[in-house]
Formats: structure tokens, C-alpha cells, sequence
């Protein structure tokens, strides 16, 4: 960054907000765009009608999606709201600008015959049962697919069926596991994981890959993938996906909305309550497929 109060920002998000090594990254990128769009003026005196210019950028050249626009300007607002707090400048030229209104769409989810379908995994190999292990793993405890290729190796406790999570802001939080993942994080740990190991290379990470060092998103991602094509599910999932189902049952079958908030480290019940929405709509499916006069 060639602005100093930009890198000022970044340096108090990563050290004082210690928000997530992704998060910074998500924001850093953005404000470098927007700073590249400016590169003969100043940040901190741009007027509101300049920030309208590369709104209408983002409209009209970069064509985002109203969810994306309204994350600019979160950044930017962020941004401008910190140089006020540390006395940078004098007036928030975002604070007259209005987030554009976006239509919440509920996250996709899998039905029990799914999940059953996706978790169908023959174990042949290293690879095969690490895959059964993080997938069983992330549906037993909806925790987040950063998270979880994130597991240390020794954030594991088989003997108290628990995982020690590190959440968004560095905050952990103890999230228990059932039987099912339990067996085949075993099955992984016992007579697998070594074989992933290589030499010279010392990963503390749970989930490893070929070249022994931790899994990444890119590299889950494409695993959950190839398994869901695999079994002939044709729903467009991703690793957040079996977070959503994970949250979306406990609901279904009677779990208490604060307990699925702790479970999934947030921060905010209102996060969470988007889950009810959920389930109302499963009643209704249910309820009209099955009323005999409906």
C-alpha cells in the first residue's frame, strides 16, 4: 500500500481488531483497488461525490453483485470511520453513501439421504480416509472449513470427545464430536496420517496433503467436489454447506438456538436465527407433500 493510513488501518485490524488472516486479506485487496482508482489525490480529502465515481466503477466497468458493492463500501466506510476515531481527518466523506438493499437468499443445504450419500466414502488409502475424516468431521461439528484446515494435531482430544477450535478474532471456543467422526479421525490418525508425513517436514496440522504440509481451502474444496459428483448429488455445495446442514438439523430435531450459536462460534444470535428460516421452510415442504389436503 502507498497510502500510510491504509497500512495504519490494515495494521490495526491484524493486531489490535486481530481479525483473521483471510479478512485482512478480503480487505486489503479491496483497498488497494480503491486506492488505485485515486492515484493522483488523497485519500483523506476525497469528497463523497468522488467515492460515488468509483461506486458507479463498480457498477457499470466491474458490474458486481449488489452483496459485493455493499462489501466496498463496508471497507471503505471501515476505513474512513478508523481515520475519524484517530483524528486523520475531520468528516467521513462515506457516511452519506447508502447500502445498496440485498435480497437475502437462504444457504443451500443437504437432506439427511444427502449427507448419508456424501459421508459414503470406501477407505482404500491415506487420501480416502482423510477425506472421510474431515468430512465427518465438519458435519459432526459444523465448524468452519478455515477451522478446519487449520486443526492442530494435538487441538484433538479422542480420549474427551472434543476439538479446540480457533475462530474468527482468535477466539476458541471446545466443540464436542460424536461417535461417527471420532471413529474415523481414529481410523485417519492410527493408520494413516504417518504415511503423509514427509521427510524433513514437521506439520503440526491435523489434515495433511501430499507434500505433507496442511490441506488448503482450494484443495478441500475440490474434494467435497469430486465426492459430491461422485455419489450423484447435483447440488451445487460447498465446504459451507455441510456447516449449514450440521447447524440446520440440530434446529430441525429440537436443539435449543443458543446451543447451535456456541457450537458455531457466533457471535451474534441474530447470525444464527437465519437457521429458523430454514427449518420453517422445511416444515412447509413436508407439510405440503404430505397433508392429504393440501
Amino acid at each position: 500500500m502507498k497510502n500510510k493510513y491504509l497500512n495504519l488501518y490494515l495494521n490495526y485490524l491484524k493486531y489490535e481488531k486481530k481479525l483473521s488472516n483471510n479478512t485482512i486479506i478480503s480487505y486489503e485487496t479491496e483497498l488497494k483497488e480503491f486506492e488505485d482508482f485515486f492515484p493522483n489525490h488523497n485519500l483523506l480529502q476525497l469528497s463523497t461525490n468522488d467515492l460515488f465515481k468509483f461506486i458507479k466503477y463498480l457498477d457499470n466497468e466491474k458490474k458486481v453483485t449488489a452483496r459485493t458493492k455493499s462489501h466496498y463500501i463496508t471497507v471503505i466506510n471501515n476505513f474512513y470511520v478508523f481515520c475519524l476515531k484517530e483524528d486523520y481527518l475531520k468528516k467521513n466523506p462515506c457516511e452519506s453513501i447508502w447500502q445498496p438493499k440485498i435480497t437475502k437468499a437462504l444457504p443451500q443445504v443437504l437432506t439427511y439421504e444427502e449427507v448419508d450419500k456424501l459421508l459414503d466414502i470406501n477407505i482404500t488409502n491415506a487420501y480416502t480416509a482423510r477425506t472421510k475424516a474431515m468430512l465427518e468431521l465438519i458435519y459432526a461439528t459444523g465448524i468452519r472449513v478455515t477451522e478446519l484446515i487449520t486443526l492442530k494435531f494435538n487441538h484433538v482430544d479422542l480420549f474427551n470427545d472434543i476439538i479446540k477450535v480457533e475462530g474468527k478474532g482468535s477466539k476458541e471456543r471446545i466443540v464436542p464430536i460424536n461417535q461417527s467422526a471420532k471413529k474415523y479421525l481414529e481410523i485417519y490418525l492410527n493408520e494413516y496420517r504417518s504415511s503423509l508425513i514427509k521427510k524433513g517436514k514437521n506439520c503440526d496440522y491435523l489434515f495433511l496433503n501430499n507434500r505433507g504440509l496442511g490441506i488448503t481451502r482450494q484443495g478441500f474444496y475440490k474434494l467435497i467436489k469430486k465426492q459430491a459428483s461422485e455419489v450423484g448429488i447435483t447440488k451445487d455445495i460447498s465446504p459451507h454447506t455441510l456447516r449449514h446442514s450440521f447447524a440446520t438439523h440440530l434446529l430441525f430435531n429440537g436443539a435449543d438456538l443458543r446451543v447451535i450459536q456456541e457450537l458455531l462460534g457466533h457471535s451474534d444470535i441474530t447470525t444464527t436465527q437465519m437457521y429458523t428460516h430454514l427449518t420453517n421452510e422445511q416444515l412447509k415442504n413436508e407439510y405440503s407433500k404430505t397433508h392429504p389436503r393440501y
